[in-house]
């Protein structure tokens, strides 16, 4: 997949001396889901300000579709739809008029069949001549896509785009960007949310410090780094775990009932075979067993951990 907006050796700090970003490289490839997780203060925001031209870079380059952020701005900016974290917009406006406003931003001619399809789209036809001061939340972060997608951009950055959003709410906004980006639309969204993250993204990158301190495909980095869990039902309760079992670094539950087995997925041997037989020598027979995966938030915890 050919890479849309290239990040090179991107840094910025700002005038108290605060270095918000140290030399952040990123590819984000064409058409495709990227989530960027990190605790607040990470860089999130001003990554994607200074991509979208709203914070100006204090070393290194981005490029967008092959042009410069800084020389071809125009070129850049008229690739790019953003939706702000806050809420911000114009609240005595009808829903109609603030998405056309911000397609005449950019030069784009009127078109009203193309606003029609955007609000329809988004659920929002019913509400086009409604104030937006009279609208929810949810309806209100609607408008504001709307509004990015309103000169027909390529690539939409989406800041938060479920915060304060309650959870159906939510998973049917993930609806909406499975949709755009069946439509070809490049999307790239910070989110707190790692169930967001895992929902809907391709790859996840995640940034602390502001720091890129890794970035993959959203399967495999739950493969590389996901640990996976043996639950042992045992049969009677045991007191402790025989010395003979040491090495196998067991969890015995409180009550003496179970037993966990943690081991990695993609060594050679997971030693699950070598379990069995050294629990039949010891004498501890179960019932039953399962096993459970790591979820993303378990890794993006030990991420950021082993980060700081």
């Amino acid at each position: 997949m050919k890479n849309l907006i290239e990040v090179t050796n991107l840094s910025k700090t700002y005038a108290s001396g605060f270095e918000a970003l140290k030399g952040v490289n990123l590819n984000i490839r064409r058409g495709e889901i990227l989530a960027l997780l990190g605790p607040n203060g990470a860089g999130k925001t001003t990554l994607i300000s200074t991509i979208c031209g709203i914070a100006n870079p204090s070393g290194g380059t981005v490029t967008v579709d092959g042009f410069d952020i800084i020389k071809d701005y125009r070129k850049t900016r008229s690739l790019i739809g953003l939706v702000p974290q806050e809420l911000t917009t114009d609240a005595f406006e009808t829903v109609w008029a603030t998405v056309t406003f911000s397609r005449g931003l950019f030069g784009k001619p009127a078109n009203p069949a193309y606003i029609e399809k955007v609000l329809k789209d988004l659920s929002l036809w019913d509400k086009k001549d409604s104030m937006i001061m009279a609208l929810s939340g949810g309806m209100k972060r609607r408008v504001l896509i709307a509004k990015a997608l309103s000169h027909e951009p390529s690539i939409l950055f989406l800041d938060e785009p479920t915060a304060g959003v309650d959870v159906e709410l939510r998973k049917d906004m993930w609806n909406v960007v499975r949709v755009l980006q069946e439509k070809g639309v490049t999307i790239i969204l910070t989110t707190h949310y790692i169930e967001e993250a895992e929902a809907i993204a391709d790859r996840v990158g995640v940034i602390h410090n502001g720091e890129i301190i890794l970035i993959d495909n959203k399967s495999e980095l739950m493969s590389k780094l996901g640990k996976k869990q043996m639950i042992l039902d045992l049969t009677e309760s045991v007191n402790s775990i025989p010395p003979t079992l040491d090495k196998f670094g067991l969890d015995l539950s409180d009550d003496g009932t179970q037993l966990t087995y943690t081991y990695d997925t993609q060594a050679e041997r997971t030693g699950i075979t070598t379990l069995l037989s050294a629990l039949q020598s010891a004498g501890i027979s179960f019932n039953d067993l399962n096993t459970t995966q790591s979820s993303l938030e378990d890794i993006f915890i030990n991420l950021v951990s082993d980060a700081s």
